[in-house]
């Protein structure tokens, strides 16, 4: 088999005085994901689609939450090591596409430089990185903003 599909979800909690991180990009906002990382959902889902794509578990696994060594870890660092994996193993990403669930704030203007930082940790072109954002229409803990999601879904081709 030369082609693999894994998906991946994330989801925190927001609170006051932590930085809403989203794709490697700091989005100015009153409150911030709580997490041992920086709790970057969008992050954590791509890399959670990678892994499981290649039945290695979850990024529970690779950077558990009570190793204090990733103890505010920046995502796309743990990112880099993912796809260093997934190469190790002579695989290759064909694309991803991922959508972020969040009532606020609005994360249009920050989408294209989430899809650029993701790609360059990825070592892909932006246009095989799909990052879309939308909203829970205000209905569970989503929408009632006590936390933002994540999906991510992944192919994977086999290396030449």
């Amino acid at each position: 088999m030369n082609l693999r599909i894994g998906n991946g979800y994330d989801i925190h909690r927001l609170v006051s005085d932590r930085p809403l991180i989203l794709g490697g990009v700091n989005i100015p906002h009153h409150l911030g994901l709580l997490g041992h990382s920086d709790a970057d959902v969008l992050t954590h889902a791509i890399m959670d689609a990678i892994l499981g794509a290649l039945s290695l578990g979850d990024i529970g696994h690779y950077f558990p939450p009570g190793d204090p060594q990733w103890a505010g870890a920046d995502s796309l660092i743990l990112l880099k090591k993912v796809h260093q994996l997934i190469q190790q193993q002579g695989w290759q990403i064909g694309n991803i596409d991922s959508v972020i669930v969040a009532e606020r704030p609005k994360l249009k203007p920050y989408i294209e430089k989430m899809r650029n930082n993701l790609a360059a940790v990825l070592q892909l072109q932006p246009n095989q990185v799909g990052v879309k954002a939308t909203t829970n229409e205000k209905l569970g803990p989503v929408g009632r903003e006590e936390g933002i999601c994540a999906y991510a879904v992944v192919l994977l081709l086999a290396s030449q």
